[in-house]
């Protein structure tokens, strides 16, 4: 299959995937940020085309049983993976929805979850397995800005430059050493979990610097549902200057004014279905 062969396949395949996920949510997309959905793929594709002609498993499922947490309780690690062998190499892969900056900026909070699915793979498994990488799929900023700056100079090569610059791709590195260390981590989040403990980050946590200059509310709180009865988001929310003098206004802060128009095209469509 050739390049074009390949990119008419991927926009049929992701029309089917869109139409099944619609049916089976009841979510619809704007005609604009669906198209910019297919673009992101087609990029992937492009740039990671080597990779995915050489991936030898894919949606591979890691089973870890029998794990006791620090109060006793049992449970069962899982995960789904994919996985590449090419030149007597063998590496895992993960997919990850948050863009490759964050993910580079915050490597720490992947490097559990991935060794432990190493540690599956060659323990229990018994196969060997030379490294494993983090794939980003989502956006990053200096694409999305280059996009913009194509699209207004009506020049295609502003992107193509911006893409050759682009490495989605995080390596995390094995440290089967601490694999004990990060299932007592874990055990820890599971007794949370069963005993409803959820207790939110402090406010420092929210008003940290996670990527370029967002915060970690910017970046992360934005996008969560329950921020509105969380009493770290509510102080987060009163430091802001803007807040003291329009609080509901902060509260209702569902991103830039061209986010908060997607979610409306996107709803009043849904409604017409």
């Amino acid at each position: 299959m050739n390049n074009d062969e390949m990119l008419k396949f991927i926009e049929e395949a992701f029309e089917e995937n869109y139409e099944l996920l619609r049916l089976e949510g009841g979510h619809s997309l704007s005609p604009h940020v669906k198209k910019m959905a297919l673009e992101q793929v087609k990029h992937y594709w492009k740039k990671l085309r080597n990779l995915a002609e050489n991936v030898s498993d894919t949606e591979v499922r890691l089973t870890l049983p029998q794990q006791k947490t620090p109060s006793g309780k049992y449970y069962t690690i899982q995960g789904v993976v994919d996985v590449v062998k090419e030149d007597d190499r063998t590496v895992m892969y993960d997919i990850k929805t948050h863009d490759v900056d964050f993910v580079r900026c915050n490597k720490k909070d992947y490097e559990g979850q991935l060794n432990i699915y190493a540690h599956i793979w060659q323990s229990v498994r018994g196969q060997h397995l030379d490294g494993t990488s983090i794939i980003a799929i989502g956006e990053t900023e200096e694409l999305r800005k280059a996009k913009q700056r194509a699209s207004q100079a009506n020049n295609e090569q502003i992107l193509e430059e911006a893409l050759t610059e682009w490495n989605p791709e995080v390596p995390i590195e094995l440290e089967m050493e601490q694999v004990d260390a990060y299932l007592e981590s874990f055990g820890e989040v599971v007794d949370m979990i069963e005993g409803f403990e959820f207790s939110p980050p402090p406010v420092e946590k929210l008003l940290s610097k996670v990527q370029d200059n967002k915060t970690f509310a910017v970046h992360v709180c934005r996008n969560c549902d329950v921020r509105f009865s969380c009493e770290s988001f509510k102080a987060y929310a009163f430091s802001s200057s803007r807040a003291k003098s329009n609080f509901l206004a902060f509260y209702d802060d569902y991103g830039t004014e061209h986010e908060r128009v997607e979610v409306i095209e996107a709803n009043l469509e849904e409604e017409e279905v």
